[in-house]
């Protein structure tokens, strides 16, 4: 039993002087605790080799183009995510799953031009999201109704068209005017007779044509029936005068033949 001491104790001083492997962090990135900051790295894609217990990730300056389905290896501790200052044209339905924890998401100073419910609809706790500095026209307010969480919002420096088209994303807007940050800065850039107008200026009587202009569904279809059913009635109305009209020009030709004949009684 004693010549068994001297390794256990010699194995023991080795396994606390050894320190112990740390978690994966990408050649690309500095890791310190939980976070992972891989900015400005010219980095095509974000990086696969990072540990599961991330909770930061910080992907700013580079030159990732495209957010793929699988773009993000598994990160359910992620509650920080900054993709600022990348070359962003499309992000992917499935780009965000498994990103369910996330809180913040930074989207700032990039090139979308568009974005779809389903692409936000994984992420039930996110509290913060910049959409600032992009291409975004317009923005259907269904990308924000799948937030339940969402307590602040950054909208300026997009390219927004102040038409018909942003009465949607106006009333969502004036509905949650305390999420929207930097009101101010959230201007039209078409038509020019609105250009730098802030668009939360805008109230009710602002939208009263497009509202006035706007059909149900019925009304629509009552609309689209109306112009077949007039061209037949047309047609129909038209047949039927010609067909008076022919029979009206021969009864003029034929004798009447109900007068009685003329009897010539001097013969």
């Amino acid at each position: 039993m004693g010549s068994w001491r001297v390794p256990s104790a010699v194995l023991g001083c080795l396994l606390l002087l050894c320190p112990l492997p740390s978690p994966a962090c990408p050649d690309a990135c500095r890791c310190s605790s939980s976070e992972a900051d891989c900015r400005e790295h010219a980095l095509l894609e974000v990086p696969q080799s990072l540990s599961a217990n991330t909770s930061a990730l910080r992907l700013g300056y580079n030159f990732i183009v495209v957010l793929g389905p699988h773009s993000f290896p598994a990160l359910p501790a992620l509650l920080l995510l900054s993709l600022s200052h990348n070359l962003l044209v499309l992000i992917h339905s499935q780009a965000l799953r498994g990103l369910g924890a996330l809180q913040e998401l930074d989207l700032s100073h990039n090139y979308l031009t568009a974005l779809t419910p389903e692409t936000f609809q994984p992420l039930a706790s996110l509290a913060k999201l910049n959409l600032s500095s992009n291409r975004l026209k317009v923005l259907e307010p269904g990308v924000l109704r799948v937030l339940p969480q969402l307590r602040a919002l950054f909208l300026q420096d997009n390219p927004w068209v102040c038409s018909c088209d942003i009465l949607p994303l106006w009333c969502w807007l004036s509905q949650n005017r305390e999420k929207v940050q930097e009101k101010n800065l959230l201007l039209c850039s078409v038509p020019v007779q609105l250009n730098e107008y802030p668009i939360m200026a805008f109230r009710n009587e602002s939208f009263r044509q497009c509202q006035d202009m706007s059909l149900s569904t019925q009304q629509y279809m009552v609309f689209s029936a109306i112009g077949p059913f007039s061209f037949v009635a047309s047609i129909i109305f038209c047949t039927l005068m010609g067909s008076i009209t022919v029979v009206c020009h021969n009864l003029r030709r034929e004798p009447h033949f109900w007068r009685r004949p003329h009897i010539c009684r001097g013969c």
